[in-house]
């Protein structure tokens, strides 16, 4: 069993990452992380996979007193698997809070520089392949469009700073994390890690983004869709359009401001 101290330079970074059916990439991602950031706690969302990733996920849980397992009743999307993980993590007292894919397309080896700026006032940090130096690989000319057509849509309508708003791999200070409006999530779905850059841009937070090369997994199953695309899209003119009519979360925070 692997002993940890709080001493450890990542004391008090926790690393969320929710899966479904990754049984082959959860142990050699879940050792990645936690050689990448010595002293960081992870914590494994898993929604009752029925490839056995939640019981490798215990395995791992018992043998390394860092990992810790959350096990959901079933698929209710990746948004609500953040959320009810952010959740545990936030009452164990993180500081950080890392958001990740389990595989792979999120390497590892960028978690260092992605908490960085932590240190030095951002309170979100998107780790971006829009930005200089970002890229990804292996990807076909049209999910190279959607992808970066969507962060670019998202953007112009929503009036953001961050070129990537479609990728999933962030990290956050705590209270930029608990600034955000939860009761206004939308989605469940992958369009989430749109919203909540949103949210966290109409709370103040002050976002970065620094830049990663996105790969495509190497094994399983992708879970893009058609539908995930034109969730993307609802949701994001629903958002200007509740701005417009002013009840965007900018006016919800004066309206709760005004009454303290």
């Amino acid at each position: 069993m692997t002993e940890v101290t709080d001493t450890a330079p990542h004391a008090g970074t926790w690393v969320v990452l929710p899966t479904y059916d990754e049984a082959e990439n959860l142990e050699g991602i879940s050792a990645a992380i936690l050689a990448a950031l010595p002293g960081c706690h992870l914590l494994v969302v898993d929604d009752s996979s029925p490839d056995g990733t939640g019981d490798i996920a215990d395995r791992l849980a018992a043998e390394d007193p860092r990992i810790t397992v959350k096990h959901r009743a079933g698929k209710e999307g990746l948004g609500k698997a953040y959320i009810d993980g952010f959740e545990v993590v936030l009452e164990a007292g993180a500081t950080r809070i890392i958001q990740m894919d389990a595989d792979w397309s999120h390497s590892p080896d960028y978690l260092p520089a992605l908490v960085a700026p932590l240190d030095s006032g951002a309170d979100l940090v998107i780790g971006s392949r829009y930005t200089a130096g970002g890229g990804v690989r292996d990807w076909g000319l049209i999910r190279k469009v959607v992808s970066r057509g969507g962060s670019l849509f998202a953007k112009i309508v929503l009036r953001l700073g961050p070129n990537d708003l479609t990728g999933g791999f962030k990290a956050w200070r705590r209270s930029a994390l608990e600034s955000v409006q939860w009761e206004r999530v939308h989605s469940g779905g992958y369009v989430f890690q749109i919203e909540t850059t949103y949210l966290a841009t109409r709370a103040g937070a002050k976002v970065v983004e620094v830049p990663i090369v996105f790969k495509d997994r190497e094994v399983g199953t992708s879970k893009m869709s058609k539908s995930i695309i034109g969730e993307a899209l609802v949701v994001v003119l629903q958002l200007r359009w509740e701005e417009l009519r002013g009840r965007g979360p900018t006016a919800q925070m004066e309206t709760d401001t005004g009454h303290d």
